[in-house]
Formats: C-alpha cells, sequence, structure tokens
C-alpha cells in the first residue's frame, strides 16, 4: 500500500500503482495556529484554498533560551506556545488529516497566514505574511505602552492588547471598522488593513438553534486571567455574578484553559447550591439560551451582544459595541481566502489588495 499526499489536506491509499500529487508544484502556505478558536478558523480559510498546499504549524519562536524554557519548565505551558494548547491544536490537526511542520522547518513557503503578530521570528518575516484577528484584544495597560515605546517584541506586554499593532506583516484581516481604527492607533499602517469579519464571529444568528438543554439562566463566562499571570480576585468575581443573578439560575461556562478543580472548588464555595458548572461543552449555545451574560475579559461577550442578551463586562460596553466583528453571514474565512490568493498571484503592490477590498467594502 502507498501513500501519497493528493491535496492540501487528506492523504489517500492505491494499491498497484502510483498516483501524482496534483499540487506538488503548488505554491506552499503555512497557518500559524494557537488557541482552539485560532486553529479552527485557520482551517476555516484553508479549506477555501484547495488549489495550494496548505501545512500547519503551532505558535513557535526560533529564540533558543525560550525553546529551552519551554522544554525545561512549565513558564510557557499557560501560553499558545505550548501546553495544552499545542497538544489540543496538533490532535485537531491530526484527525482532520492536515499537514503538519511546526516551527516551518519542513518546506520553503510562499505565504504564512499568522493567529498573532506577538511574535513573528526573524526568518518568517522574509516571507509574505497576513494576519487574522481572532477576537478581542486585552486592554492597553501602562507596560504595554512601555513595551510599545521600546519597540520590542509585543508578546513581552504579557497580554494580547498589542495584537495586530507590529506593522510586520503585509496584510492585516479586522474584525470591524473598530478593530481597524484600533490597530491604526497602535502603529499598523491603515492601508494595509482589510475589514474581513472574523470567521468563528460572523455568523452569530446560527447559534439560536441548538440542542443545549437548558434555558433562561444567567451565565458567566470566566477568564484564564491567573493562567496567564494576570492577577484576579476569584471570589469576589462569583459573588458579584451571585448578586447580579439575584436568586436566578447561574452557570458558569469556564476558559478551557484554566485549573478546574480550583475554579470549580471556589464556585461551589461562593455560589448558591445548584449552580451548574461547565468545563466543556458549546459556549455559543450556552450563551444563545441565556437570559443574561457575565464576562470578563472575553471575546464570547461579542456573541451575547449580537444575540441581544443584557451583557457584563470589564470593557466599557459602548466600547464594545463599535468594536464588534461584522456579521457577514459566514463569509469571513471565504474573503481571507480571497486576500490570500491575491497576495500569491500576479498583484503588482501588496497594497493594492487592501485598497481593492476595502472599495468592494463599502460599494
Amino acid at each position: 500500500m502507498e501513500i501519497i499526499i493528493i491535496s492540501c489536506n487528506k492523504k489517500i491509499a492505491s494499491k498497484g500503482k502510483s498516483l501524482i500529487n496534483p499540487y506538488r508544484m503548488a505554491k506552499k502556505v503555512l497557518f500559524i495556529v494557537g488557541s482552539m478558536n485560532q486553529t479552527w478558523q485557520m482551517h476555516a480559510i484553508s479549506k477555501n484554498l484547495p488549489e495550494y498546499d496548505c501545512w500547519f504549524s503551532q505558535f513557535f519562536t526560533d529564540q533558543k533560551w525560550a525553546n529551552a524554557l519551554m522544554k525545561y519548565t512549565p513558564i510557557f505551558k499557560g501560553t499558545i506556545f505550548s501546553g495544552q494548547f499545542k497538544a489540543n491544536s496538533e490532535k485537531y490537526l491530526r484527525a482532520n488529516g492536515l499537514q503538519i511542520d511546526y516551527r516551518a522547518q519542513k518546506n520553503k513557503y510562499d505565504l504564512i497566514v499568522y493567529c498573532s503578530d506577538l511574535h513573528v521570528p526573524k526568518r518568517m518575516q522574509q516571507i509574505k505574511m497576513i494576519w487574522v484577528q481572532e477576537g478581542m484584544t486585552d486592554k492597553l495597560t501602562l507596560w504595554s505602552k512601555v513595551i510599545k515605546a521600546l519597540g520590542v517584541s509585543g508578546g513581552l506586554s504579557g497580554n494580547t492588547s498589542l495584537n495586530g499593532s507590529s506593522n510586520i506583516c503585509d496584510i492585516y484581516c479586522a474584525g470591524s471598522e473598530g478593530y481597524k481604527e484600533q490597530f491604526v492607533r497602535l502603529g499598523t499602517d491603515r492601508e494595509k488593513i482589510v475589514v474581513t469579519g472574523i470567521p468563528n464571529y460572523d455568523d452569530i444568528e446560527q447559534y439560536l438553534e441548538n440542542d443545549f438543554p437548558y434555558k433562561d439562566y444567567v451565565m458567566v463566562a470566566t477568564t484564564d486571567m491567573r493562567e496567564t499571570f494576570r492577577a484576579e480576585n476569584r471570589p469576589a468575581f462569583i459573588r458579584h455574578a451571585v448578586k447580579i443573578a439575584n436568586g436566578r439560575q447561574l452557570l458558569f461556562k469556564l476558559h478551557p484553559n484554566e485549573k478546574f478543580k480550583r475554579a470549580e472548588r471556589e464556585i461551589k464555595k461562593h455560589a448558591p447550591e445548584g449552580t451548574m458548572i461547565y468545563q466543556k461543552g458549546n459556549t455559543n449555545h450556552m450563551i444563545a439560551n441565556c437570559c443574561e451574560l457575565i464576562t470578563q475579559y472575553s471575546t464570547v461577550v461579542y456573541v451575547g451582544l449580537a444575540l441581544g442578551k443584557k451583557v457584563h463586562s470589564y470593557f466599557d460596553l459602548e466600547e464594545l459595541k463599535r468594536l464588534a466583528p461584522v456579521q457577514n453571514g459566514g463569509t469571513s474565512a471565504i474573503k481571507i481566502a480571497g486576500i490570500c490568493r491575491d497576495v500569491l498571484g500576479p498583484v503588482k503592490k501588496i497594497e493594492e489588495t487592501a485598497e481593492r477590498y476595502e472599495l468592494e467594502q463599502s460599494a
């Protein structure tokens, strides 16, 4: 039995004869993934690029000191560099028959599609790059401003506040006009940014049809602040949620990166008996069935806003409404794939791609 790669995504077996890979000479595209949300949307984009040889890699660095820390210490396990993020993403990639080239060591690439520009290895910067917004960015802190002023890697800010602002990539795919303006303020050239929507947050109404068995509860969506080295008073937050619920049924959906047993113990201590606690499950379906949504720093607040729920957030709600991703019926991945084709194709200047897509958006 001979296994031959015949597309960017699948392998087939053939007995007794060789098959020619029709994409052997196709241009190669590397998708950089991180969290499962980032991995899902990169896969969605790649599905619309069947004529290219698509590969995937977990977010990585070439810095030897950082790789040594990843190998010998747990310091990066709460980040998209390693730990459960890498394990879950690669499990998904293998389950879907996708080609993995961790750290871009197997091939030379014609295009790289990044889920975060907080760190981009220097050798990657020599290749055409597209950045795709994955969700909301964290609040800009004093330390973030210092990092930005020093001109060093945005990843040193310790959060995602500077994601989309490095100006390194050739094209930036933003979720909304509000985010486009934010990225411009933080240093990315306006002519590089295209408002495409965010693949996982561009068709929120679809979640109204679901089989989640409960309804009309107050839902709390937590954030992995402690796991990503940020301060949080979780007991105080739980008590605040209990106060908002005012006797109504509570449901907690924990961030997948959280230490579950610790979070569960805290909820049981500070919330009423009978409070529902979920570590896994479809968060969007849970939000669709709730009567009120309480969040911290979570992109899922946009699901609540799009569905007309009363929401609570650590972010200013008016600002969130301004930043909310465009709802385009689930076509963001298709639009981003089209941009990939333009960048890989015969355009004279990459900037012309962004300009043309912006004109089409406003037409």
